[in-house]
C-alpha cells in the first residue's frame, strides 16, 4: 500500500492530513506552497490539473476533492472512525461535512480571495465585508453543534468534522473574528489539537490555532 497526500499548510487539506495521522496510516506528506504558486507548476498540474489541494494518491490512483478523499479514507480505514459507520449518525455527519465544505468553506473564500469574483477593488472590499459577516454567522452554527458535542461532534470519537471545525474556526481569525468568542468550538478545537496524532499534523504544518489580531485603534 502506498499513500501520498499533497497538502498546503493551513488549507482545508489539514482535514485529510489529520485523519491520516488519526488512522495511524503510513503515508508520504508532500507540502505544496500555495504562496509560491507551486500549485500552478507543470509538475503539480500533472497530478491535479485543477491546481488544488488536497490530493490523495493511493497506489497510483489520484483522488481529489476533500469529501471524496475523506470517504475514500473512511472506506480504507473503517476502524478509525473518520465518519460514523452507519445509520442516521452517518447520515447526519455527512450532512454536516458537506455543509462545511459547500457553504462555510466557500463563504471564507469570498473573505480571503475576493479577487476570484471581481477585479474591481471597491467591489472586492464590499464582498470581503459582506462575507465576513456571513462567516461569523456560520461559525455560530458550528458553535451550536460544538455546544452539544459529547465530547466530539460525532459523539465519543474524534472525526473529520472536528478537523474541519478546527480549520474553519482558525480561518475566522483571518476574517477578523476572535475564535475565543466561540467558546464551545474553541474548547473543542483545543481538545482535538492536543491529541498526539493531530498534534503531529499541526506540527508538520506549523499551525498557530489563533491567528486573530485585533484591529489597531
Amino acid at each position: 500500500m502506498s499513500l501520498k497526500l499533497f497538502f498546503a499548510p493551513g488549507a482545508c487539506s489539514f482535514v485529510p492530513h489529520a485523519m491520516l495521522e488519526l488512522c495511524g496510516a503510513e503515508f508520504e506528506p508532500v507540502m505544496v506552497k500555495l504562496h509560491k504558486g507551486e500549485q500552478h507548476s507543470a509538475e503539480y498540474l500533472a497530478v491535479n490539473p485543477r491546481g488544488q489541494v488536497p490530493v490523495l494518491v493511493d497506489d497510483g490512483e489520484v483522488v481529489t476533492q476533500i469529501v471524496a478523499i475523506l470517504l475514500h479514507l473512511d472506506a480504507k480505514f473503517p476502524q478509525a472512525g473518520i465518519l460514523p459507520a452507519a445509520g442516521l449518525a452517518r447520515t447526519r455527519a455527512l450532512s454536516t461535512l458537506v455543509w462545511m465544505n459547500n457553504t462555510v468553506h466557500p463563504t471564507f473564500t469570498h473573505v480571503f480571495m475576493p479577487g476570484k469574483f471581481t477585479d474591481d477593488e471597491a467591489a472586492q472590499k464590499a464582498i470581503r465585508a459582506h462575507a465576513a459577516k456571513a462567516y461569523r454567522g456560520l461559525l455560530g452554527e458550528i458553535e451550536a453543534l460544538a455546544a452539544q458535542a459529547s465530547p466530539w461532534l460525532c459523539g465519543d470519537r474524534p472525526s473529520a468534522l472536528d478537523a474541519y471545525a478546527l480549520t474553519l474556526l482558525r480561518w475566522g481569525g483571518y476574517a477578523g473574528i476572535d475564535p475565543t468568542t466561540f467558546p464551545a468550538t474553541w474548547g473543542l478545537v483545543q481538545r482535538f489539537a492536543a491529541l498526539p496524532p493531530i498534534a503531529r499534523a499541526i506540527e508538520r504544518e506549523r499551525l498557530q490555532l489563533n491567528v486573530y489580531q485585533p484591529a489597531a485603534s
